[in-house]
């Protein structure tokens, strides 16, 4: 009796086991938050992108010599916003329907490339495409 006594209070093993049954769930709380972050960071990009393709419009005349400006700053520099890749990037420029006074770059990125997808099935993830709209009003009124 003495030896399943002892036994039942040795609790030199405990920390391993802690661990054991810990470690797992850290390490998909960890895993999430680096997915996740990734794509904020995606999202936050692409709305950067669009407010700067936005503002190069103001260069522009007409409508046709802003859609060319933004076409152009599009092209050129949507790789260098971070997790952007420009392959994966469609647009839709022009002035504002209803209120011709107003400029919109509307921006839709395919993140299905981002790791985020490579986690864990029962994990609520968020949509494939990320979208951002960014409008500037023209002449200064």
């Amino acid at each position: 009796m003495r030896c399943l006594y002892a036994w039942a209070r040795n609790t030199s093993g405990t920390s391993a086991v802690e661990f054991a049954i810990l470690t797992p769930v850290f390490l998909l709380l960890l895993t999430g938050m680096l997915a996740y972050g990734i794509y904020f960071g995606a999202a936050n990009s692409l709305q950067q992108l669009s407010a700067d393709a936005a503002r190069t419009a103001i260069a522009g005349l007409d409508e046709t010599e802003r859609n060319a400006l933004v076409e152009d700053f599009l092209d050129a520099n949507a790789d260098g916003y971070m997790l952007i890749d420009r392959s994966l990037l469609t647009f839709s420029i022009g002035d504002k329907p209803g209120d011709p006074n107003q400029y919109r770059v509307s921006l839709r990125y395919d993140a299905t490339q981002l790791p985020i997808w490579n986690l864990y099935p029962p994990l609520p993830l968020p949509g494939p495409h990320i979208a951002y709209s960014s409008t500037i009003r023209r002449g200064g009124i």
